[in-house]
């Protein structure tokens, strides 16, 4: 297990990609494949910032290649503040995401009976304007399948996260909430909460129970991102993207 995470990693800082994590790698189960994903843990000097989910609308299975979401882990020095300039580099996946994120208060821990929606957003502390840059180490990406995929950090990559939003959003729907993305040529992709396994909520109470299942605890003061509002949107060097998330607000980033 520690061999197939050592491989992903070296492949993420280097920019290179293998065609496919080497099958005497490939564990059997999605708990196993949890498990090397959380040897990426130990190769940073930092606690680990939270969880994104992958997959969540139709657009993102499409993307990468699934039927349905897959958690990764967002790691600390991997997450910027609004208006960040960032390295494109070698993003083979070369797509911005806009999402809604959430800070956890209290520990969800794991156990065999599943969580409610209403517990686990008696757990979540503030929401947060958030846009996802995903990348995969693996070349064929969209074929491998959910294992590797989960061993593969979820295509986690790069995330920019705002300030908390006010608490008026408490009230509001997040599932029938219009956002949008664009870069400053024009490109633009539309979508609302509901593309998030039907609301921001949803997604992050089957985040919950997919740790839970797989003996994974969601501590306190972790950031889950629940997945893209709208279609990703294609992107560039020397991109400004924004995501525009209407009376919640915007959030901007650069690439470069």
């Amino acid at each position: 297990m520690i061999e197939a995470a050592d491989l992903i990693w070296e492949c993420w800082n280097s920019g290179r990609t293998i065609p496919m994590v080497p099958e005497q790698l490939i564990p059997e189960t999605r708990r196993e494949a949890y498990v090397i994903q959380s040897h990426y843990l130990s190769k940073t000097d930092y606690p680990g910032f939270g969880w994104k989910i992958a997959a969540t609308s139709t657009a993102g299975q499409q993307h990468i290649g699934v039927t349905g979401p897959i958690a990764g882990r967002l790691l600390k020095e991997r997450v910027f503040g609004p208006n960040s300039v960032l390295t494109f580099g070698s993003n083979r996946m070369a797509v911005a995401e806009p999402e809604f994120a959430f800070r956890m208060k209290k520990t969800l821990f794991s156990r065999t009976e599943k969580y409610s929606q209403k517990e686990v957003m008696s757990g979540v502390d503030t929401l947060h304007l958030a846009i996802e840059i995903p990348n995969s180490r693996l070349e064929n990406f969209s074929a491998v399948g959910d294992i590797q995929l989960i061993i593969d950090n979820a295509c986690a990559h790069e995330f920019i996260i705002g300030s908390p939003v006010n608490d008026n959003w408490l009230t509001l729907d997040l599932s029938k909430h219009h956002v949008d993305i664009f870069s400053q040529d024009g490109r633009c992709s539309t979508g609302k909460g509901f593309n998030v396994l039907g609301d921001p909520r949803i997604a992050l109470t089957w985040l919950v129970n997919e740790l839970s299942e797989n003996g994974i605890n969601l501590t306190a003061g972790e950031v889950v991102t629940t997945g893209t509002c709208a279609p990703p949107l294609a992107i560039q060097n020397g991109d400004l993207i924004t995501a525009d998330f209407g009376s919640l607000g915007k959030i901007m980033t650069t690439v470069r």
